[in-house]
């Protein structure tokens, strides 16, 4: 059998691919309508200053982070709505389909519920915080509050904060400043410090030494997987624990189980 050069099998690759072009069956393929053409041109414009920091995409910037000042989690919708119309991949804003979701949701919970543990009985009364959190201190015993609460610790705080805090403001950061190693710091750190500021007017500054810690650690995760769906999980279980925590009223007995 004689073997085939590199030259003749790239001679038979141009003459396959000529035979499969339209023009090779007489076929004549049909220009698009001025209109069309000018509305892909302007679509592609809009998409690349929504993706700059130009006047728009900077505007864009301030529109998403004040949503929530007019409906949580406005900003999360914003953010879908941003990437959709500056043509940004799901995967950019940390939208990653999980290789498992049964161990994602198990090892989000679980982290999630060890965290606040964690975070309630060591980390906060080292920090001098009070033992109970007054901003939410009327959900003792309030089983009437706690549809409305609950939905709001996983669609408002689980996926909304992610989305807007660690999905879409590493990816604004990302492209702004870059990805080497000092860039990925700052970015957990400014992104960190955001976060907790937006905490400061319901939950003083507690609420913000709180927010700065889940913050940076989960802003770590997510720059070292760059994956939100677990940290979604995770972020619902902290905040749905320590509703579990104040409803049941078991915040001082927890705050001081270490430190009395």
């Amino acid at each position: 059998m004689a073997l085939l050069t590199d030259d003749k099998i790239d001679d038979q690759i141009r003459q396959v691919t000529a035979l499969l072009s339209p023009a090779s069956a007489g076929l004549t393929v049909p220009e698009l309508p001025d209109e069309t053409r000018a509305a892909r041109l302007s679509d592609d414009h809009i998409a690349e200053e929504l993706r700059g920091f130009g006047p728009l995409g900077i505007l864009s910037i301030v529109v998403i982070l004040a949503g929530n000042l007019v409906l949580a989690p406005l900003s999360a919708i914003l953010v879908l709505l941003w990437a959709r119309l500056s043509h940004t991949a799901w995967r950019a804003i940390g939208y990653v389909r999980p290789e498992s979701w049964t161990r994602a949701v198990v090892i989000g919970i679980t982290f999630g519920v060890a965290f606040k543990i964690v975070t309630k009985v060591l980390v906060m009364p080292l920090l001098g915080a009070p033992p109970l959190n007054q901003a939410y201190h009327y959900l003792v015993g309030n089983t009437a509050a706690l549809p409305g609460v609950v939905l709001a610790m996983i669609v408002v705080a689980g996926w909304g904060e992610e989305t807007v805090f660690r999905g879409y403001m590493f990816e604004r950061l990302g492209r702004l400043i870059g990805t080497a190693t000092w860039a990925r710091f700052l970015t957990i750190v400014l992104t960190s410090g955001l976060f907790a500021m937006g905490h400061y007017h319901v939950q003083g500054l507690a609420g913000v030494e709180q927010a700065m810690i889940t913050g940076l650690v989960f802003g770590t995760i997510f720059a070292v997987t760059g994956r939100l769906w677990m940290l979604m999980f995770a972020h619902a279980a902290y905040d749905l624990t320590a509703v579990a925590l104040i409803y049941w009223n078991l915040e001082s007995q927890f705050a001081h189980l270490v430190f009395k």
